[in-house]
């Protein structure tokens, strides 16, 4: 029973990695209704900034995915007023092939300039455990889920007690009554696709201590928060919470009591399920 529970916490906790990504990935769909699909080569890109700055200049991870968070905040809003802003009145499968090949280019040309090996931080700070009675919990893995309750619940309070906040669901909502009632819906855009992107710069601070980083490390943790986005509903953000927690504890489980390589088709196989049943996922379609 104590392995039950064991994993029961480990999944929870791993859940923590997935929120922040799913939040970020789930903000942009809802205010901007685009797939980013270049996600995780966001991340990777972070991941590799985060390996830089520990490698050169000795700064920890958890410093270092404050820069992490600004680049990708920057890199978001650009890529939101380039690529995706020329393209808000084209068919939603134009918008998807636009985040596809911005995918495409940062994923090789960091194959140009990383090469195929493999990278590691190096850090004892996050990477160690502590015993709580019987159960054993990973250091990082609590510095990640701390780290993602406390953006959680700090989303929610932007999003309900600023103006930018109300902005951000008006137009969520309806962008044309929010333009009508004096938004800016394209500067909402640039602001919603760059905190998306930058919660994926303080999910690679979390995760660098925790995972090598190569060209293709993105690909795992994106493709996870996608369900997590379904199964939530695309564009809720009490959705990516709750969602990211189920999947986390899902994967634990079925890595333990089915096979660490068949854990994905479980929860594929959920992500299919609620698109039969219910497509528009738990929470429904929208930001809160």
């Amino acid at each position: 029973m104590d392995i039950f529970f064991q994993l029961i916490i480990n999944g929870l906790l791993l859940g923590g990695a997935y929120m922040i990504l799913s939040l970020g990935l789930t903000l942009i769909f809802g205010v901007v209704r685009v797939v980013n699909f270049a996600h995780g080569e966001f991340l990777m890109i972070g991941m590799y900034l985060v390996y830089l700055l520990a490698a050169q200049l000795g700064i920890h991870p958890y410093v270092g995915l404050v820069p992490a968070a600004l680049v990708l905040f920057a890199l978001g809003a650009v890529t939101q007023k380039v690529v995706i802003e020329p393209l808000l009145n084209a068919g939603e499968e134009i918008q998807i092939f636009a985040t596809v090949g911005v995918s495409t280019i940062l994923l090789n040309l960091a194959l140009v300039i990383f090469g195929a090996d493999v990278f590691r931080v190096h850090t004892s700070v996050g990477t160690g455990s502590v015993a709580v009675g019987p159960f054993s919990l990973v250091t990082g893995q609590i510095a990640t889920f701390a780290v993602a309750i406390v953006l959680a619940a700090g989303l929610h309070l932007f999003m309900h007690r600023t103006y930018l906040g109300r902005a951000l669901r008006a137009v969520a909502q309806q962008r044309y009554a929010a333009m009508l009632m004096g938004v800016d819906v394209k500067f909402v855009y640039v602001i919603a696709f760059g905190l998306g992107s930058a919660f994926v710069g303080v999910a690679a601070g979390l995760l660098a201590p925790q995972y090598p980083v190569f060209p293709t490390v993105g690909t795992y943790f994106v493709l996870t928060a996608f369900v997590i986005v379904v199964l939530g509903g695309m564009g809720s953000l009490y959705g990516a919470v709750a969602g990211s927690l189920i999947i986390g504890v899902v994967d634990t489980l079925a890595g333990f009591y089915i096979a660490p390589d068949l854990k994905e088709v479980v929860y594929f196989g959920i992500f299919l399920l609620i698109l039969i049943l219910r497509p528009s996922g738990l929470f429904g379609l929208g930001t809160e």
